[in-house]
């Protein structure tokens, strides 16, 4: 038995039982392929693939569980390899950080900056995506940490650490009807075009269930994934934006009348994600740090890190 045969059934799964994609991949023949995987069922003594003639065409039950076993084994091994690593490499190597664009654009630069400072020998890699896709790439070990603020507690592979707390804003063109008037309801907004999020995007089902609370159907005229889409658009007066208050500044977006109204939308909360049983390396604490600057590191390690 030997780390090859694993990475052969592993292989073979992750290219849907094609046994010549999995020879190229693994830049074998095709015969080694099924000779390694047949050394190795008949030293477990039971059949991990389902066959018909000389083809895979599924994995057997047992197959399935020592897949399960292939992979774990196969993590545990990337992260012994990754604590020797960092261990020998104490200030250098790269973060790989998944977020979502709010989080890259309006958030991560004074964290970042005030890292580099710290660990000018760490490269930084940002990976943008939905909160979905956020949670994916810590799973499937493309992401270190990763921040959003939805879908990372609902995974329960996934430790999760509080951030912060953010609330949404209105905004309209300085020359909108509402521009002029103290701080609208949530009634004055309704009467006109909104501008908002992606239904999976930062905080959206609050925004819907605050109108739904109030009785009221808007007509939302367009939606998108980030902020400077939403305000580019509130920008050329075609409707109210809401959008989340760290994505808009009164002297950065100086042709928008921004109403603070905290209490018109639930707060969300931002959390920061690591995979369960992942190792991170000493300079990752040194970035969570930086992220909740009042939590000690080892609420930090006892929430994300350390096991129950």
């Amino acid at each position: 038995m030997n780390f090859q045969q694993f990475r052969y059934v592993d292989e073979a799964v992750r290219r849907n039982l094609n046994l010549t994609e999995v020879a190229a991949a693994l830049q074998t023949s095709q015969s080694g392929v099924s000779k390694q995987i047949n050394d190795f069922e008949e030293e477990l003594g039971i059949p991990l693939f389902v066959r018909r003639g000389k083809r895979f065409v599924g994995l057997t039950d047992s197959g399935a569980g020592v897949l399960h076993l292939i992979q774990r084994i196969a993590q545990n091994t990337e992260q012994l390899l990754g604590a020797a690593d960092c261990y020998a490499r104490q200030d250098q190597g790269t973060l790989v950080v998944a977020t979502t664009h709010a989080q890259a654009r309006y958030v991560l630069p004074r964290v970042i900056e005030q890292f580099r400072h710290l660990h000018p020998k760490v490269e930084i890699v940002l990976r943008q995506g939905a909160p979905r896709q956020v949670a994916e790439m810590l799973l499937n070990g493309e992401a270190d940490l990763g921040i959003a603020t939805e879908a990372l507690a609902e995974e329960p592979d996934i430790r999760t650490l509080f951030s912060y707390a953010w609330h949404h804003v209105v905004a309209v063109h300085r020359n909108h009807a509402l521009a002029a008037g103290p701080a609208p309801t949530i009634q004055d907004i309704a009467t006109f075009p909104i501008i908002t999020y992606d239904r999976d995007f930062s905080g959206r089902s609050h925004v819907d269930a605050a109108f739904s609370d109030a009785g009221l159907s808007p007509e939302i005229i367009l939606t998108a994934i980030d902020a400077d889409v939403i305000k580019a658009y509130v920008e050329i007066n075609m409707g109210v934006g809401i959008l989340a208050q760290m994505a808009v500044d009164a002297e950065q977006d100086p042709n928008l009348v921004i109403f603070d109204v905290p209490d018109m939308f639930l707060p969300n909360m931002t959390r920061i994600g690591v995979r369960k049983g992942a190792f991170l390396r000493t300079y990752a604490y040194s970035f969570l740090q930086l992220l909740v600057p009042d939590v000690p590191q080892a609420e930090i390690r006892r929430q994300l890190v350390d096991e129950d």
